[in-house]
């Protein structure tokens, strides 16, 4: 199999197992995957542009392509609501620690 594809799998694996995270809430794992993620794109920018592929290999990269880019919505989708609600958490807890503040010094 040409390199290029074996990437391209590679990084449909593990955004296949991302997106197993997030469905599962399981954001320790889906950091940690996150981290390999960068680590594997990050190899395949500096291994250069992709060699000509084939009509088969071509076909095969659009549809793990397609496939990356659904599980990346796919991880959204469980993600920006969580990240919302972390967000309200610490805003709350930042009105909390001014009343405190305010009302009761340190």
């Amino acid at each position: 199999m040409n390199a290029a594809i074996e990437n391209y799998e590679q990084l449909s694996s593990i955004m296949g197992e991302m997106r197993a995270a997030a469905t599962q809430g399981d954001w320790d794992r889906l950091e940690l995957l996150e981290k390999r993620c960068s680590q594997r794109v990050d190899s395949m920018k500096a291994q250069g542009s992709v060699p000509c592929l084939d009509e088969d290999d071509r076909r095969r990269k659009a549809n793990l392509i397609r496939k990356i880019l659904a599980d990346d919505a796919e991880i959204r989708s469980h993600v920006e609501p969580w990240v919302a609600q972390l967000q309200i958490l610490m805003q709350s807890a930042g009105q909390a620690r001014r009343l405190q503040q305010t009302y009761f010094g340190s």
